[in-house]
């Protein structure tokens, strides 16, 4: 039995799942799906900064296109450790394509002018 808090809502239902993914404690559908996602497959969104080529602006910040499997976060922050971008750049700019073949880009979330 797995206890979570379900954040597909603001209610933040207190909900138990089983071995064979019964739902317990939703007070609504999305509850049992965030649930067994959970549990089966887990991701998450990425918001973070890599390096910027500017005197103004040393970091730009950036997002994943789409959640990404949670075992693979800790993967993507040691890549984008190592990017750096030049200026300039645009809002929902992709600096980063497909990462390990995910199909989530990483992009832009300002512009910054070159």
């Amino acid at each position: 039995m797995k206890k979570l808090i379900c954040i597909v809502c603001p209610i933040g239902c207190h909900l138990e799942i089983d071995a064979q993914h019964n739902v317990t404690g939703n007070r609504c559908k999305r509850g049992i799906g965030y649930a067994i996602e959970e549990v089966t497959r887990p991701t998450r969104m990425v918001t973070t900064t890599v390096r910027l080529l500017s005197q103004e602006h040393p970091r730009l910040s950036v997002k994943t296109s789409k959640p990404l499997p949670k075992e693979a976060i800790f993967r993507l922050m040691a890549a984008l450790e190592s990017l750096t971008v030049n200026p300039p750049v645009y809002m929902h700019q992709v600096i980063m394509r497909d990462f390990e073949g995910l199909g989530v880009d990483i992009i832009a979330t300002r512009t910054i002018p070159g």
